[in-house]
Parts: structure tokens; C-alpha cells; sequence
């Protein structure tokens, strides 16, 4: 981290340099950061927005191979999509600053804005970031939409590359995770490894796994006699993968027993053996029976051994490969006119494993189940137990009642195969008008990102219904009812009947016939076209008789376009896949925006007794899209009295458009969460016989079990809305930077944030759909509650809750932050170094409806599950994190040692009455050590390990998926034990 205006950080790792004392006292507070002003020289110590800087050394001092990673330690983001997301992943890595979500933080790359990432969400995929040619990472704090545009609500985080580069450089990275299983899950592991050996075992000893390679090569240099100049790079990355089967505290599914004081195994109700499910109760043993393969017989469901483990099956960290090439290059057409170039292509491939599919919730009759009486698996006293007895040999039975679940363990986990090439090529042209202060940028930039993805091992819901119906064939055999029936138009040679029954297993035909890979491609593209001119009001000898300089301008013009064509298989749109959820529908559609915007930054008193320095800073945008308008503008104050200190302060109303995504998506069943489950479930349900009556369930279903998903899961409608306004933000910070000239070498920032979102883009949250609906009885929640087959809001596609894209009511957080640096120079001891970057979250509110006397809003700081992952979908949103490292440099410069300590404050579960054992997520301390040596005058080395004591992550059983993952937040806390990592660099 560097904060200091006194120090200046070269590229080789901690080398740090004192400005010297003779040079003029203003050197304290210059800066060539510009991100977040589009007038040069702007940045963190002189601009009204506060801005953290993160060096390139920070790669190697954390060993991060991803973007993503180095910036998720900061305290301001939040957990988003990334590697360690499996059953919810987008295959992508994204950034979420202040909790607000990705969408709404905006990322840059050389000021200039990414792509979307991928065909399933907005935010740019950070993994294209070439990160060993980052030069430093800027992040902006709130607002900036006067200055960059749409999407810039918490933030923008601009990556800066270092495309002067100059020389020949081979870097490589090698990294691996380490754990020692012998955590507190130790003894429910052996209880439940003892009842069900097929479905648990015990990680023990030490793990090592997820292991990285890295290699870049990196080359530069001048061209026609220095007038051009051009960097290049070639890189490759491998990463293994990490199952959730191999650490104890992930090994499974956790739920809770003993009044909830301790943590139980749990899992699906789709098991490696059939279970048979009546909606009505109506078997012989209520509504659960199982099949015993021992016999062929069904028997009484046993909760603890007849429940799936799904959770050793899932990745916890994605395997992934990476190929990515790149040039930057410049020339100076005159003295005064320069055209530049980018030029990238990145092609990432990672693969997201989840548990087996399955058959879940099927029959006859598909998703409204049933079962043939002559199905020649069935044993005579199967037959009995569903209600054969007495009626005709082919009847069927239990239609709209009687689900089969069964899982293909002989088929293998689900994976998705997942692809994405992105393209991004950048034309320019800048330079300075003659004889003047003035200058300007044109660029046209086009971006495109293709997306191809295979899911395989999933079953077709189609294929499963004609091979579940399995008859006699006339001559002894077995065969599909469709190919012996009286319609020869259904018939299907392929078919082979699927076993599920008689506990011999399918046959390989039938595995083969009912397995189907879904397949998806598409792409979006990007084109901005943009220009702007900038200078200096000294040309025209405008300036305030109070200030030495004269005031700064720019202005310009930009045109965007951004566009997605998704185009999943037959078989993806026509919820095909067992294991989906609902269908994939298609998406096409294009957004269209022409903006228009100018900046001032006005020095009013300079060097004047009391006032050093007083400046005002001014933007505004107009944007202009195919159906509506914004406006978007800033206003910030600085003021320095002394060199020693500058206090600042700014007001931004930002903007955001809807997406593509949220305008676009056609509507379709999905999952979503539910902790609690369903309130008029179980065997204690929540609402009253009445209330559960409002919801639309019949009182013969009331209490039953099969209301209640054992995964937790339950089906939503959602999708897209092309009748959603913006959302508009009011950002409001306040701060001072301090840079004491009695304390040399100390810099201190402080700053307070405010923002509050309106009509921010979301959809009515499915529990309060169900709670309102429930407890009120309000004819608008009750309408969007269906209940299916049984009452149930899982079992088949006719029960959901219908969650599409609204223009809803509000999202607000604040806060401080502080920064600090130190440096000291201890003589023959060496030089030390001290970083802080902390984040006190004073609110993070959200308000679900415009109405707060239906839905009040609620605070999640210090908070975690709930209603808190629902809105936010962060995980965890801890009240205080800090990061703080010391550097230690002896004398020579040859090394340099780092140590960290990174902390986040515990967080408690967003429920009234929680389970004791998930009631609170314990605060975590993290420590780390790295080092760096030149071992040649050309080569260093370096090495180190995070999270030296191998700490557990904090387990909750209310996490459910993305952002939760393997009964904890990988990508909020560190998931995987100790991270080990060795790199070189060699220069030619």
C-alpha cells in the first residue's frame, strides 16, 4: 500500500525513497495519481475524493496471481464472484466495493472502462487483468459518475499498467495451499463416517492441494530513434483444484442439532439410493420411504444414513488455465501528437463441479411424478406399499403426489465446463496544442468477450420421464413404455429403462440414454468512442487574485455501446436439466448511451496566511440513453492551512442504468435461499394454519414435512425488466490528510463516507414476499407466492415465488476509513516501513420496498445470512477490517521482509431467535510473512506463507450458495489453510 506523498515507491518490490528536505515543502502533497479527476495531476492527497493506491510490489508481497485476490484484502470490498464459488459461479472474478454489489462498482483499465465479463453477469471479468504488468491499483472511494458514467455508485477501481516498460523479463509464481485437518468437525465426522461410510469420511493429517503455476514474460523498448515505443507480454497460468471433501470443516453439509447448540451433518433428500416422497402423506410410513437394495423393498426413510453428503463433491476452489498476450504501444507522429494502441487477448478456462444429478422429484409424468404398477423393477411388496394392490396391472399411481429422488452417483459429479476469450483492442490518439496549456485524448475502444460453456453429466428430465416408465416387453424383457405403447410417433430406439428400484442400479444404456450435456454460447462486445481536451484557464490569464495558479478544465464527448447475445441449446431453454433448476432462456439486446461532460478544478486561495491552499472542484455528465436521460455532477472543497495538512470534503449524485441482464433477461424458475425454510412446514411451523392459508396453502398440508427442501433451496421466478428507470446516488465524504512536517516520513488519512442509493435495481425479496404475504394478507405479496403439487415451493417447477426486476426502494452505507504510513530509518538496523488501510462500517442499510411502514429498513453491519445475503449478497459485512504490515529493508537493499496482520471484526446472523452455534461468525486474525532477496544484480527471489497458523475459516450452516460455499464465505475469509508461495524474476 503506498499513501505517502513523502516517499516514492519504485516497481522492485519495497525499495523506498526520501524526497529530500531542500526541495520545496509542496512536494509533500504532489501526486501523479489521476483516477477519479479527468484533469491531470489530480490525486488521493490533493482531490476532494479520497483514493487508496495499491503498488505493484503488493503482488509479490502476497504472492497473488488474480486481481481479484489483492484487492479483496482491502477493507472497503466485499465478497463477489471468484475462484472459490462453485454452485452459484460465473466462472468469472468481480469486485464489489462497500458491499453495494458489482454492478455498482465500476472498473477501469488505464481510466478507461472493461467489457461486461461474461453472459451471466455485468461486472467485468477481472481475471483479464494481465497482473504482472499492473503498475498500481487505484481505488476511488463513492460516487463518480460525473467523471466516468454509469455504474460508478461505491467506486471505481482503475488498474494502472506500466506500458513503458523497457528490457526483457521472465517472472514466475508457484504457489499451493496447506492445511492440517484436526479441526472441531473432528468427532461429528467419525459419528457420521461410523452410520454412513459410503456417504462420510474423516480428512485427517495434513492436505496439500490448489496448487499454481504462473510464468509472464514480459519485453519492451524504443522504436525509430525513441519516437515509439512498445510493450509487450505472454503469459500462462494453471490452477488445481480444491475439493470440498478434503478439509473437516467443509467435508459436509452442515445443518444443527441439540436445540442448536451444535452443528449436525446434513444433505439432500436425493440420495444414492431412491427415496420415495409422497406430497400427501400417503404411504405407509407418511410421506418418506427408501428403497433397500439389499432386498428391493422399500422401508422407512432413516434421516441420518438415507441423506446424501453432496458437499465432498464440490470444488472450493476452481481449477483453472489461462493464456494471455498483450501489447501496448505509442509514437510520436510530431512533437506535439501521439497515437497509442492496446491490444490484449485472454482465453480462461475453469471448470465449477458440483455433486451428482439426480432424480429430483420425477416420475411418469415427470415433474408431477407417478409410478407405473407394471414397472418390472418393482419388487410385489413395492407394489403393495404404493397402492397396486387391487388395481389393473398397468395402473398408475401417485400422480401429482408420489416424487422418486435418486441421485446418479453412477454418473459421475456435475461440471461445467466453462470458456471465456476476451478481446480488447484500444486505438488513440493525444498530444498538446501548440503554444498552449491545452490537451486532448481520442480514443475508440472495442471489447468483445466470448463465452462457450458444456454442462455435463446432468440428466434430461425428458429422457429420465420415458425411462422411469419402464414395462414389460412381451418377450421376458424390460422396455420403455413409449416404444411398446400404441403411438408410434413417441417412440425412441435410444431409450433404455432406468433402475432406480430394485437395488441392482441402472445398466450403462440406460446411463447412457438419460445423461444429457447442455451446451451455451454467445458473446458481448463493447464500443466506446471518446474524446475530451483539458487545460489549464493561464492561456486566457483567468484566474483567482487570491491563487498562484490558474484553474483546471476539461471537457469531452463519449459514445458507448454494449451488447449481448446468449444463445443456450434446446435443451438449456427448455429446463431440460435436472439439476438446473429451470430453464436457460435466451438473451439478446444492445444499450445505447451518449454522454456529455466537463470538470473544473478552481484554486481560490494559495499560500495566503491560514489558507496554503483553497481549491473547488466541479464535474457534471449528461448522459443520454434510447429511453431516458441523466444527470450526474460533483462538488468538492479542499483545504490546506499548512503543508502539514488538507482537509477535503465532496458532494456526488451518481448514477446507474439497468443492464442488459436486468432489462433483458427473460423471466424463468431459478433457486433461491431459505434459511428457516418454508414458515408453514415441519413439524413446527412458523405461521399459523391461517396465515399459511394467505400463502395459498391448502390446511391438509399444513405442518407437513414435505414443504421442507432438506438443500435448503426453492424455486423463485425471476428475470428482467426493460421498463426499470436508473438508480440515482448522493455520496457524501468528508476527510483530511496529514502529513506533519515534525513527524517525517508519517502520512494519516481520514475519511467519512456516505451513500444512500434510490430506486435501486433489485427484485422483492422471496422472504418477504412470503412473510408480508403470510402475516398481512396484502393482496400484491400474495400474488407473487404460487404454491404447487402439495403446497411444496421445491418439489416441481409449479410452486415459486416470483422475484423479477423492480425499481425498488433504498441501500445506504457509511463509514470511515483510515489510512496511515510510516517509514523510519533506523541506520544500520535499515529501513522500516509502516502500512495501515482500515474500514470502520458504520451502516449498511437497506430499505427492500419504497414503503418503510411494510418494509422497514434494516442495518447489516456487523451482520451475516439472512436478509442481509439476500439483498447484498456479500456474506459477511464486518464492522471493522484493517490490514496493517510492517517492512523491514537492512541495509544494502538486497532484502526486504514483510509481515501482515489482517483482521476482520466477528459478524452476527441476521435472525431474531438464531440457532446458538450460528449465532455469531468469531472476529479472525490473519498473519502473514513474505520476503524478497536480489540474489543477482538481474535475478530476486521471494517466498512466503498467509495465514502462518493455518486458521479454520468460521463455519455457519445458514450460508447456503454463492456467496456462501463449503459451510463458510471463501471469498470474504481465508478458506483453504496456509498459503504457501515461491516467485523469481529475472530481467535481461
Amino acid at each position: 500500500m503506498f499513501a505517502a506523498p513523502a516517499i516514492a515507491q519504485e516497481d522492485n518490490a519495497e525499495s523506498v525513497e526520501t524526497v529530500p528536505a531542500q526541495e520545496d515543502e509542496v512536494a509533500r502533497q504532489e501526486t501523479v495519481v489521476v483516477t477519479g479527476s479527468l484533469i491531470p495531476s489530480s490525486g488521493n492527497l490533493v482531490a476532494t475524493s479520497p483514493v487508496t493506491e495499491i503498488g505493484a510490489e503488493e503482488f509479490d508481497i502476497r504472492g497473488s496471481l488474480k486481481a481479484e485476490d489483492l484487492v479483496n484484502t482491502l477493507p472497503q470490498a466485499f465478497g463477489a464472484q471468484g475462484s472459490n464459488l462453485a454452485n452459484g459461479g460465473t466462472g468469472t472474478a468481480s469486485i464489489n466495493l462497500r458491499g453495494l454489489g458489482s454492478s455498482r462498482t465500476l472498473v477501469l483499465m488505464n481510466g478507461r472502462r472493461l467489457p461486461y465479463g461474461s453472459l451471466n453477469i455485468a461486472a467485468p471479468d477481472v481475471n483479464s487483468i494481465p497482473t504482472q504488468m499492473v503498475e498500481r491499483v487505484d481505488v476511488l472511494t463513492g460516487g463518480a459518475s460525473a467523471t466516468y458514467g454509469s455504474d460508478a455508485i461505491s467506486g471505481v477501481v482503475n488498474f494502472v499498467m506500466n506500458d513503458d516498460f523497457e528490457g526483457f523479463r521472465i517472472d514466475s509464481n508457484y504457489s499451493f495451499y496447506q492445511h492440517n485437518n484436526d479441526g472441531e468437525l473432528q468427532g461429528l465426522l467419525e459419528e457420521y463416517s461410523s452410520i454412513n461410510p459410503s456417504q462420510f469420511r474423516v480428512p485427517s493429517g495434513s492436505t496439500v492441494d490448489g496448487e499454481a503455476v504462473d510464468i509472464t514474460i514480459m519485453a519492451g523498448g524504443d522504436f525509430d530513434n525513441g519516437r515509439g515505443h512498445v510493450s509487450a507480454y505472454a503469459g500462462y497460468q494453471n490452477v488445481n483444484e480444491i475439493l470440498q471433501g478434503d478439509r473437516d470443516y467443509s467435508q459436509c453439509a452442515l445443518g444443527t442439532r441439540a436445540d442448536g447448540t451444535q452443528f449436525d451433518c446434513v444433505g439432500s433428500g436425493t440420495n444414492q439410493f431412491t427415496n420415495l416422497l409422497s406430497l400427501g402423506g400417503t404411504l405407509p410410513d407418511g410421506s418418506w420411504g427408501r428403497v433397500n437394495p439389499d432386498t428391493g423393498e422399500f422401508i422407512p426413510r432413516n434421516f441420518t444414513s438415507d441423506t446424501f453428503n453432496f458437499n465432498p463433491f464440490n470444488h472450493f476452489q476452481r481449477p483453472n488455465e489461462k493464456y494471455n498476450f498483450g501489447t501496448f504501444i505509442n509514437y510520436d507522429i510530431t512533437d506535439n501528437i501521439e497515437a497509442y494502441g492496446e491490444f490484449m487477448f485472454i482465453q480462461n478456462e475453469t471448470n465449477s463441479q458440483i455433486a451428482p444429478s439426480g432424480v429430483f422429484g420425477y416420475g411418469v409424468a415427470g415433474g408431477d411424478g407417478g409410478l407405473n404398477c407394471d414397472n418390472p423393477f418393482f419388487s410385489d411388496q413395492q407394489r403393495d406399499y404404493i397402492g397396486c394392490t387391487g388395481l389393473a396391472p398397468d395402473a398408475v399411481v401417485g400422480v401429482g403426489d408420489y416424487l422418486a429422488l435418486r441421485r446418479n452417483v453412477e454418473g459421475g459429479p456435475r461440471n461445467n465446463d466453462i470458456r471465456h476469450q476476451t478481446f480488447r483492442n484500444v486505438i488513440g490518439i493525444r498530444g498538446e496544442l501548440e503554444d498552449t496549456s491545452v490537451g486532448y485524448d481520442l480514443y475508440a475502444s472495442f471489447s468483445k468477450v466470448v463465452r462457450s460453456e458444456t454442462y455435463n453429466n446432468d440428466l434430461s428430465i425428458r429422457k429420465l420421464t420415458n425411462a422411469l416408465y419402464a414395462v414389460p416387453d412381451g418377450a421376458g424383457g424390460v422396455a420403455c413404455n413409449i416404444n411398446v405403447d400404441a403411438d408410434p410417433t413417441n417412440d425412441d430406439p435410444s431409450c433404455a429403462p432406468y433402475d432406480i428400484w430394485s437395488g441392482n442400479g441402472p445398466s450403462q444404456a440406460a446411463l447412457d440414454y438419460v445423461v444429457s450435456p447442455l451446451n451455451r454460447n454467445g458473446d458481448t462486445t463493447q464500443t466506446v468512442i471518446s474524446g475530451k481536451m483539458f487545460g489549464s484557464m493561464s492561456d486566457w490569464g483567468i484566474s483567482s487574485p487570491m491563487a498562484a495558479e490558474a484553474p483546471g478544465w476539461a471537457f469531452g464527448a463519449e459514445y458507448r455501446r454494449d451488447t449481448i447475445d446468449s444463445n443456450p441449446d434446446a435443451a438449456f431453454q427448455s429446463g431440460d436439466g435436472a439439476g438446473q433448476g429451470g430453464p436457460t432462456n435466451a438473451i439478446a439486446g444492445a444499450q445505447n448511451v451518449v454522454d456529455v461532460f466537463a470538470e473544473l478544478d478552481v484554486p481560490l486561495v494559495q499560500e495566503r496566511p491560514g489558507v496554503y491552499d483553497l481549491n473547488l472542484d466541479l464535474a457534471y455528465r449528461k448522459s443520454f440513453y434510447d429511453n431516458f436521460d441523466t444527470d450526474a455532477y460533483k462538488v468538492g472543497l479542499g483545504y490546506a492551512p499548512t503543508t502539514d495538512i488538507r482537509f477535503r470534503g465532496s458532494f456526488q449524485r451518481s448514477v446507474r442504468a439497468a443492464n442488459i441482464f436486468e432489462l433483458f433477461s427473460p423471466q424463468s424458475i431459478t433457486l433461491f435461499d431459505l434459511d428457516d425454510g418454508d414458515p408453514c412446514g415441519g413439524p413446527n411451523p412458523t405461521f399459523t394454519q391461517a396465515q399459511c392459508a394467505n400463502t395459498g396453502l391448502d390446511p391438509a398440508n399444513y405442518g407437513s414435512v414435505a414443504l421442507i427442501n432438506p438443500a435448503g433451496q426453492y424455486n423463485t421466478l425471476a428475470g428482467g425488466n426493460p421498463d426499470l428507470q436508473p438508480e440515482e446516488s448522493d455520496t457524501y465524504t468528508v476527510g483530511f490528510v496529514a502529513t506533519p512536517s515534525f513527524i517525517d516520513g508519517l502520512t494519516l488519512s481520514v475519511d467519512y463516507f456516505d451513500i444512500e442509493v434510490e430506486g435501486y435495481i433489485n427484485t422483492v425479496p422471496q422472504e418477504v414476499s412470503l412473510q408480508q404475504c403470510g402475516l398481512t394478507g396484502d393482496s400484491f405479496f400474495c400474488s407473487l407466492v404460487n404454491r404447487g403439487a402439495g403446497g411444496t415451493l421445491w418439489a416441481s417447477q409449479t410452486g415459486f415465488v416470483t422475484a423479477t426486476n423492480v425499481n425498488t426502494g433504498s441501500l445506504a452505507t457509511s463509514g470511515f476509513d483510515i489510512q496511515g504510513n510510516y517509514t523510519y530509518d533506523a541506520g544500520n538496523a535499515g529501513m522500516f516501513n509502516f502500512d495501515y488501510v482500515g474500514t470502520i462500517l458504520e451502516s449498511l442499510e437497506v430499505q427492500s420496498l419504497p414503503d418503510a411502514s411494510v418494509t422497514p429498513p434494516f442495518d447489516c453491519a456487523g451482520m451475516y445470512a439472512g436478509r442481509c445475503q439476500t439483498n447484498f449478497g456479500t456474506g459477511a459485512n464486518p464492522e471493522y477490517r484493517h490490514k496493517a504490515s510492517v517492512t523491514w529493508a537492512p541495509v544494502g537493499g538486497k532484502l526486504s521482509v514483510t509481515g501482515t496482520w489482517r483482521y476482520y471484526a466477528e459478524v452476527t446472523q441476521d435472525n431474531a431467535d438464531p440457532d446458538p452455534i450460528n449465532a455469531k461468525l468469531d472476529e479472525q486474525n490473519y498473519l502473514d510473512l513474505s520476503g524478497r532477496y536480489q540474489l543477482l544484480e538481474n535475478m530476486s527471489v521471494r517466498a512466503g506463507v498467509n495465514n502462518i497458523t493455518d486458521e479454520d475459516p468460521p463455519l455457519s450452516s445458514v450460508v447456503g450458495t454463492a456467496p456462501g460455499n463449503g459451510n463458510t464465505y471463501p471469498q470474504v475469509y481465508d478458506s483453504f489453510g496456509r498459503y504457501v508461495f515461491l516467485g523469481a524474476t529475472l530481467d535481461f
